[in-house]
């Protein structure tokens, strides 16, 4: 009885803090956007949902003075590059990118003064300084389309993630120098699990990000970023799907298609049966509340530095 009674309060407090942020994006003019690897209940207030490239495109659309980040960091300052007109809160400071902090911006810097020449290719998962040192910005969805329409001998840096860069270059034929970064969610997908769980499910497909290890992705049947992943998944006849990538996106799956079996790629060093992001799961309902509220902590980038980041970010959006 007492369990029952706590799970109703429970409840009734979930309700009230939702409507409290309703009240206040009308109050302050805000718009919330989340990342498909946010906690469930933070997808589900989200007015917009989606990948890195959808929530890029919509931040230079949206008509809201302040635009919450539902991610990480590197998503709110691009946000703020693209908007520095606009307040732009996240939600916590400390949902950083194990991606973008393995690529520091001084070092990045020395590597492409180390191999003169070339065009710089940086995936979106950086910092803004990074950005500003960038050519072209990519996300998993756009980075083949922007790589190939280079020459085939041009020179290109692809940074941080080696993981996605290798893949393009299979697919590609191109040889780009890559700087040695990953992901460490999609570093721990374990290939031995994966094919036990085909065992059991012989009728699934493996859908797999472009950010995991070659030897995941070559028992893949779709490879795709999370937006890509999710319409194969909606299209297809198939009815289970085995998925290595960030859990939270298995969310968006269910609710799209009720009909259909999803099941998470479990991780190597884990007995978890699923893989999550810790910074992404950083965000909850009494933050997104608290943030409106305090209207903090907002993003803020140095003027210099949106200047130069905006143009490569820019460019990917005119050749997406």
């Amino acid at each position: 009885m007492e369990v029952e009674k706590s799970a109703e309060k429970s409840k009734k407090e979930c309700r009230e803090l939702k409507a409290e942020i309703e009240r206040l994006k009308k109050e302050r003019d805000a718009v919330i956007m989340a990342h498909y690897y946010q906690p469930e209940e933070i997808q589900d207030i989200a007015d917009h949902l989606g990948d890195s490239l959808a929530l890029a495109r919509l931040a230079t659309t949206l008509p809201n003075k302040v635009i919450v980040l539902c991610g990480v960091h590197f998503m709110a300052e691009t946000a703020k590059i693209l908007c520095p007109e606009k307040t732009v809160l996240c939600p916590d400071p400390e949902a950083g990118c194990s991606l973008a902090d393995s690529c520091p911006a001084p070092e990045f810097e020395k590597f492409i003064k180390e191999h003169p020449g070339h065009t710089v290719i940086s995936y979106v998962n950086t910092s803004a300084a990074v950005k500003a040192l960038t050519d072209v910005v990519v996300t998993s969805g756009n980075a083949h389309r922007i790589v190939e329409s280079f020459p085939k001998d041009e020179k290109i840096i692809f940074g941080p993630d080696r993981n996605l860069g290798n893949y393009i270059n299979s697919v590609t034929g191109r040889s780009m120098v890559l700087w040695n970064g990953a992901c460490h969610v999609h570093e721990k997908f374990s290939l031995e699990k994966i094919l036990e769980l085909k065992k059991e499910h012989p009728q699934a497909l493996v859908l797999a990000h472009p950010e995991c290890p070659r030897h995941i992705l070559l028992v893949a049947d779709k490879i795709g970023s999370t937006a890509v992943l999710l319409d194969f998944t909606k299209k297809s006849d198939k009815k289970e799907f085995i998925v290595a990538t960030e859990s939270g996106i298995l969310h968006e799956m269910r609710k799209a298609s009720p009909e259909k079996t999803f099941i998470a790629a479990p991780p190597a060093d884990s007995t978890c049966a699923c893989n999550e992001c810790s910074f992404m799961k950083l965000n909850t309902l009494e933050k997104v509340y608290k943030s409106l509220l305090e209207m903090q902590p907002q993003v803020e980038v140095d003027e210099d530095i949106i200047e130069k980041a905006r143009r490569p970010i820019e460019r990917m959006l005119e050749l997406s």
